[in-house]
């Protein structure tokens, strides 16, 4: 599996990995109706790198950095990771992870915080913590999951290796 920067040639791609995750409404607080042009323009933003995982020409998933905040807060980065559907559990999630803290220690980033991972999502939780984030807050019923009414939301968080 290779991790390389995104190219316009893989919005597409992206779009089909996004659309199926996002209409279900379980993970992410955007618009489950959202139109493939928002999106994309949301995911790639110019204020963030996006990359995707491949593997054989194939698009198995694909993730952003960005600073967290700015001025004071600007070297701690945030970052979102998606996997499509039938790559699940094969460990893309986890490559993409490694590949945004090594990314991320190379830009100068002190830390790594995810501000809003929903409770309910025990499998990236899980992984993030076997990546040795830690869970920093908890904020009550801060989503509306579609089949379990007002869940969590974590904010989970890293150092990286300076």
């Amino acid at each position: 599996m290779i991790i390389r920067p995104v190219q316009s040639a893989d919005f597409n791609s992206i779009w089909a990995i996004i659309s199926p995750i996002v209409s279900v409404g379980e993970t992410y607080p955007i618009d489950r109706n959202i139109c493939k042009t928002k999106a994309l323009a949301w995911w790639t933003g110019s204020n963030r790198e996006v990359f995707v995982a491949e593997l054989g020409g194939k698009v198995l998933g694909t993730y952003y950095i960005l600073p967290n905040k700015s001025g004071g807060g600007k070297h701690v980065c945030n970052c979102g990771y998606m996997v499509a559907a039938e790559a699940t559990g094969r460990g893309v999630a986890r490559r993409m992870c490694e590949h945004s803290l090594d990314h991320a220690t190379a830009l100068g980033f002190k830390a790594m915080q995810f501000n809003f991972v929903v409770s309910t999502n025990e499998r990236a939780i899980g992984l993030w913590k076997s990546l040795d984030f830690d869970v920093v807050g908890r904020v009550p019923k801060a989503f509306l999951h579609p089949s379990r009414g007002y869940v969590d939301a974590l904010v989970m968080h890293r150092c990286l290796a300076q």
